[in-house]
């Protein structure tokens, strides 16, 4: 298999996208929208009871929007899915083939890039606890120690770090070179971590050895500030941020998941999400049953599958699994100032694309693919509407590299979160 993060071209609407695990596949594509309303605060967003009057009305809609990609593809699509909730209504639609199952809300799957809104979440309730201040430099102290954000290491002198900030990082405008999605010096064209992955699918990826790669081949984009390149690395390296800032106010070792799971999303964070993971060891590789795997439609008829994965080169950029239930009620919860951030930050976290990015008639979110699996969560504070879709399914069998048919895919996702809109009355694809 070959290891890939690639960004989307103009193939479809301008959302920013991160595709992992097929280096050189698909180029990048800019942000749409810029737009920035306040936010609204309705009713409580925790009640999971569908209006059943209107599940056959999103039905329909979400099944046409798979059937016509299916038509288009001319194979098969195993299942399209939406959770959208409004402030009257909660629907789930599930379309999948005659005969199939359908996904539960409750089903696992690795949620990819969507795992950097969580890194911006994490940081930015650090910063109102006064652990960090995100308009520092990554080379500046820890407030109230003498510790670094970032090692003082030769190890750590890769280029521009002195003039890099947290935020730059965050908006994807720090010029840090991406070792996770672009081909490096001395790997026949991959990138760093698909060469690795591919010689040893086991193998323990650290944040220093990608950072390594910068500092020996010299590599970045842009003088930080002066341009927008989206970079897994540089969210790798603030994952390492939270893991450094952790350890120093806690005492002891701690991990990036370590932080999520104590503050984010597990049993003693202000909205407890059980089923949300971010595993960090090269180990801990299974996706947990019941669960959904990504497939991978190839030429010739070929198809892969994928579940169970070696996340430890994602760790803060892409290594999030766990169910749309629970990635809804996050990003509902959030928006709305129900969760770990206040409304204030949370406008903050909006109005200067900390970790996510604004599309019109969907709201604020964030979306991500990885081996197989497509997904997209939003929410739109002119409505109080908050949408989760998600497509286990690449295919990659038409144009140079399989960009077209993966544009097909990706153009169907978002066709099916307006859909749903407009099946409950609301302002769908514009």
């Amino acid at each position: 298999m070959k290891a890939f993060t690639h960004q989307l071209s103009r193939i479809t609407q301008p959302w920013p996208f991160i595709i992992a695990n097929r280096s050189q596949l698909l180029k990048r594509y800019c942000l749409l929208g810029l737009l920035t309303p306040g936010l609204i605060s309705c009713s409580s967003v925790l009640d999971h009871r569908p209006l059943t009057g209107a599940q056959p009305t999103v039905q329909q809609a979400v099944d046409d929007v798979r059937l016509a990609l299916e038509d288009s593809l001319r194979h098969p699509v195993p299942s399209l899915n939406v959770l959208i909730q409004t402030p009257t209504r909660r629907v789930f639609a599930s379309s999948v083939p005659g005969g199939q199952p359908p996904v539960r809300e409750t089903d696992n799957f690795r949620f990819a890039s969507i795992t950097k809104h969580f890194t911006a979440t994490a940081l930015l309730n650090m910063h109102e606890a006064g652990w960090i201040d995100y308009k520092a430099k990554i080379t500046d102290l820890i407030p109230g120690t003498q510790t670094p954000y970032v090692p003082n290491t030769p190890e750590w002198g890769f280029p521009y770090k002195n003039q890099i900030t947290i935020e730059q990082l965050l908006q994807h405008r720090a010029g840090v070179f991406d070792v996770d999605n672009d081909s490096v010096p001395g790997f026949n064209g991959h990138s760093y971590t698909e060469y690795i992955q591919l010689a040893d699918p086991t193998h323990q990826f650290t944040t220093e050895e990608m950072v390594h790669q910068l500092i020996v081949h010299k590599l970045f984009y842009d003088l930080p500030g002066t341009a927008y390149h989206y970079s897994n690395t540089g969210y790798s390296i603030l994952g390492k941020i939270i893991a450094r800032v952790y350890s120093v106010r806690s005492g002891s070792t701690k991990t990036y998941q370590d932080y999520m799971r104590d503050y984010i999303v597990g049993a003693t964070a202000t909205v407890p999400l059980a089923s949300l993971h971010f595993p960090d060891r090269a180990d801990d590789t299974v996706l947990p049953i019941p669960r959904i795997e990504g497939l991978e439609w190839l030429p010739g008829n070929v198809q892969k599958r994928y579940a169970d994965y070696n996340m430890s080169a994602q760790v803060g950029e892409g290594n999030g699994y766990g169910t749309m239930a629970d990635l809804h009620t996050y990003i509902r919860t959030l928006m709305k100032g129900q969760n770990v951030l206040t409304l204030e930050t949370v406008k903050r976290m909006q109005l200067d694309d900390l970790g996510g990015t604004f599309r019109l008639n969907l709201g604020y979110g964030k979306n991500g693919a990885r081996i197989g699996n497509i997904a997209v969560i939003a929410y739109d504070p002119l409505t109080d509407v908050s949408v989760v879709a998600y497509l286990p399914l690449w295919d990659l069998t038409e144009g140079k590299d399989g960009e077209i048919s993966f544009g097909k895919c990706i153009n169907a996702l978002y066709d099916a979160t307006f859909a749903a809109r407009s099946a409950l009355g609301y302002s769908g694809k514009p």
